[in-house]
């Protein structure tokens, strides 16, 4: 079963990856790209210190409780 989901998956993929979009072309040739990827990449570091803050405070209230 997994090796169908994997398989659509992948012929999905395929077909988009090939897709041409106007917008992203438009950005790329007014060099705004690089300030769309630069927002992305300051979003994802932002939602990952605060995964690794949660783990690690999630870890510290574990640890209270073991003791308790």
């Amino acid at each position: 079963m997994l090796r169908y989901i994997l398989g659509i998956l992948m012929l999905v993929g395929t077909q988009f990856a090939h897709a041409q979009v106007e917008m992203a072309d438009d950005f790329r040739d007014e060099g705004k790209i690089y300030v769309v990827i630069a927002i992305i990449l300051i979003i994802l570091a932002g939602f990952f210190f605060l995964l690794f803050k949660l783990d690690k405070r999630s870890k510290r209230l574990e640890k209270e409780i073991e003791e308790k």
